[in-house]
């Protein structure tokens, strides 16, 4: 069945809350006749613009969303709900990853 994430997606002066959605033909005969095989992909939803891509390679914002989906990818086993993807950090353009925005938001 399909594991859903929330991430908080941070790059130079970017903050996309997204939900990422691990999916596969195993998850049923929808997801096989809409082309999905074998292989896990990622299917990243900007959930403040409703953008969304399964394929790392098809955004608008290569950057930013192009290479978190990427990163998203190869670490999904290793990442957790409301984990921060920092574009900068994986880039190692800084040296420090970004610590979640809801630490300084009121709840």
């Amino acid at each position: 069945m399909a594991d859903i994430k929330l991430l908080e997606i941070r790059d130079r002066n970017t903050f996309v809350p997204a939900m990422a959605i691990c999916v596969s033909g195993a998850d049923g005969y929808l997801m096989r006749r809409a082309g999905f095989g074998d292989r896990p992909m990622i299917y990243l939803v900007m959930l403040a613009t409703e953008k969304c891509r399964y394929d790392p390679y098809n955004w608008d914002n290569p950057r930013t969303m192009g290479n978190a989906h990427k990163h998203i990818e190869e670490h999904w086993n290793e990442l957790r709900d409301g984990d921060v993807i920092d574009v900068e950090f994986i880039l190692s353009e800084t040296t420090t990853k970004k610590t979640s925005e809801s630490a300084s938001v009121p709840s």
